[in-house]
């Protein structure tokens, strides 16, 4: 499992209750870019509309051997493939419990296929990232006063 990119900022905004993994569809050169690493998934979500997932948001670059004519739009929406009692359980949770999906990253499997992991999310309020940033911080600190006794 290569991964491709990596969603920092929902790991930043959201607390993460479930993930799953989930097929895209992509076009022409989208591909060859998702190898390089030209994707922004920063301010992208996922929607259920008409019992389907779709992507919306998400940046794809174009390649630079793209073809002239042939040119898919950046933003443009895109299809995930789950199954349907996936859908439905997510379609479920996000209409009664208020949750959000949101893309954590994007990776290529043994076999070679372009694989997105979503997320059901809760937001976190303002100190709650505080508190985190914190957090971090002090074991920063403690990890540098280890160091430093050693």
């Amino acid at each position: 499992m290569s991964i491709a990119i990596r969603n920092k900022k929902a790991y930043y905004d959201y607390f993460i209750l479930e993930q799953l993994e989930a097929g895209i569809v992509l076009q022409g050169s989208e591909v060859k870019s998702l190898r390089n690493g030209r994707v922004n998934l920063r301010e992208s979500f996922v929607r259920i509309v008409n019992g389907e997932a779709f992507v919306f948001g998400m940046h794809i670059s174009f390649s630079k051997n793209t073809n002239p004519y042939f040119k898919p739009d950046e933003k443009r929406i895109r299809k995930l493939l789950l199954h349907r009692k996936q859908i439905d359980k997510l379609s479920g949770q996000v209409s009664q419990k208020g949750l959000s999906i949101v893309p954590l990253q994007i990776y290529f499997n043994k076999k070679g296929k372009a694989k997105i992991i979503i997320a059901l999310t809760k937001g976190k309020k303002e100190y709650d990232k505080r508190e985190i940033i914190k957090r971090k911080e002090l074991e920063k600190e403690a990890r540098a006063n280890m160091k430093a006794y050693r």
